[in-house]
């Protein structure tokens, strides 16, 4: 509608589209209409006071198939829509398109967006689940708005954690049976830094095995590897599939050492990189980035060369046009000396590389730690959020094991991915389960019981036809109807900034304004049945498309 009203006003003031859009507002009041546009801007260009131009405005306006009036009050053009011509046109469009209803085709790159990183040998805890969600929600926006994205996991299977992995294993645990279990995996990890924190000087034997990894110059450490790297990367495929997350590609550390060591030699010819202290470092001190090691001085490579590697990977050889990191935010230092590098190596698509720091999730007792054990592994929280949700189903009817297992999964994930989704990527999260699993509020499992109940209205009615015969229209089934014409906006918005909260946010108020509606106007049996039920499914398709676009599958009945 915003779109329709810019056009209007720019057949009669100097202004272009795109500035008289960045000027409508939405007021404070429904008395005051659903849109107004402010005069303040125009004195000046025009020469006349505001208030005038107003009048003048509204006068030459009116009348209007699209609104039921436009009306001048001070400073401001208000307009009210034409409630009538409006629901339908939204209705329409949303029946017509269902799950295609908000999408475009104003993308046209191919996109690579890198997310997850979860290291072998490591904890898979809930902190990943925010840059797994997140990652998996920006793909989902920007495919649905034309671009090409391919999913990136870019995972560290080797480097110093790993060695401490294997040294602790075949130290003090090589009776114990290699395991497919993320949690045992973790345990052997946690246990090495224990142990080297309280005797420094054990590093000495890790280091030793870090080499052997580094040259494969060891048979039976190489082999103890590729077992237990694979025991790690087949626990992290169950999660995935749960979290609903593909990946087109998996990059790993291993696979880029030899590139890595070639382009440290490169760097340091061409004089960017230099030897101190026997390691290979770029002194970015003078733009206030401190130096960045990228082989220590036994020649191991770290995973600044390595990430230098991967750049050129990407862009030269799957030919993409901009590249999406997910990353931390306690890596900006890193990130910000990458990108440096790379512009100082005339890497000529440095400026196509976007940084999206996630700052940590915490728990309500403090930070969490992959080091310390101070986390909660995913595997055992989301058994803890199952239970807590089969408890909550069972209160409410008695269905199958089977069917029981499905929906508490499904409201688990929903809850965990809406939690991690709402917030923006840069505010710290606090996660409280308690919260996050309440069936009121601003959650997943609210959103999945709205959808719930429309759908369950639907499967109620006998009226299968669902014709959009439009009597009159009431303030709640107007609000309702307003939200979901706003659905392409959102999209379009979230996609520019790469910001799914913005979807979420939306799907929460979409979701209040339907339950506001459904309260306030019977469906079944009244007046306005045959619209209503068609605003009913409409608005179910609205928010079933926002939920896709977070990664979160949808339940018809809960």
């Amino acid at each position: 509608m915003k779109e329709a009203i810019a056009l209007l006003i720019s057949k009669q003031i100097p202004l272009k589209k795109e500035e008289i859009l960045a000027l409508i507002e939405i007021p404070p009041t429904p008395d005051l209409g659903d849109y107004a546009f402010p005069c303040f801007s125009l004195a000046k260009i025009i020469r006349k006071n505001p208030v005038e131009i107003a009048k003048d405005l509204a006068r030459d306006l009116s009348p209007n198939e699209k609104f039921e009036k436009i009306s001048a009050v001070g400073p401001y053009v208000n307009f009210f829509i034409d409630k009538k011509s409006f629901s339908i046109n939204v209705i329409k469009g949303i029946q017509q398109q269902k799950n295609k209803f908000g999408s475009s085709k104003s993308g046209k790159e191919k996109i690579m967006v890198e997310f997850s990183q979860a290291n072998t040998h490591k904890a898979f805890h809930i902190g990943h689940v925010r840059g797994t969600s997140l990652g998996e929600s920006l793909s989902r926006i920007l495919e649905f708005t034309g671009n090409k994205v391919i999913r990136a996991n870019y995972q560290g299977d080797i480097g110093m954690h790993v060695a401490k992995w294997l040294w602790c294993y075949e130290k003090y645990h090589k009776k114990e049976k290699l395991r497919k279990d993320e949690a045992w995996i973790a345990s052997i990890y946690v246990d090495a830094v224990k142990r080297l924190a309280e005797k420094p000087e054990l590093q000495d034997q890790v280091d030793i095995v870090n080499r052997k990894l580094d040259e494969k110059s060891d048979k039976n450490l190489n082999d103890l590897w590729k077992k237990t790297r694979k025991l790690s990367l087949d626990a992290f495929e169950k999660i995935y599939h749960e979290l609903n997350t593909e990946f087109n590609n998996y990059f790993f550390e291993s696979e880029l050492e030899e590139k890595s060591k070639e382009i440290c030699q490169e760097l340091l010819k061409k004089s960017i990189a230099t030897i101190s202290d026997g390691a290979t470092i770029i002194n970015l001190e003078k733009d206030n980035l401190g130096v960045w090691v990228l082989l220590r001085r036994d020649g191991t490579v770290l995973y600044s060369a390595k990430d230098l590697a991967l750049a050129e990977k990407k862009f030269n050889k799957l030919k993409i046009d901009k590249s999406i990191y997910i990353v931390g935010a306690a890596q900006t230092l890193h990130m910000n000396q990458l990108l440096k590098t790379l512009e100082m190596m005339n890497f000529n698509q440095a400026s196509k590389c976007e940084f999206i720091p996630v700052t940590e999730v915490r728990l309500p007792t403090g930070k969490m730690s992959s080091r310390t054990g101070e986390n909660i592994l995913y595997s055992s929280f989301l058994a803890e959020l199952k239970e807590y949700s089969k408890s909550e189903i069972k209160k409410r009817e008695k269905l199958s094991e089977k069917e029981l297992e499905k929906r508490a999964l499904a409201i688990s994930i929903a809850s965990l991915k809406y939690a991690m989704l709402k917030q923006d990527p840069n505010k710290t999260i606090t996660f409280s389960k308690e919260e996050a699993l309440a069936f009121e509020g601003n959650t997943g499992p609210y959103l999945l019981y709205s959808y719930a109940r429309a759908r369950s209205i639907l499967k109620k009615s006998k009226n299968k036809a669902h014709k959009l015969n439009i009597k009159s229209i009431n303030e709640k089934e107007k609000e309702l109807i307003v939200k979901l014409s706003k659905f392409p906006e959102v999209i379009s918005s979230a996609a520019q900034n790469l910001s799914p909260n913005d979807i979420a946010n939306y799907a929460y108020e979409l979701s209040k304004s339907f339950n506001e509606f459904y309260h306030s106007s019977q469906v079944i049996g009244s007046d306005e049945e045959d619209f209503r039920l068609v605003l009913v499914d409409s608005f179910s398709q609205v928010l079933k498309n926002s939920l896709f676009l977070l990664g979160i599958p949808v339940l018809e009945s809960m």
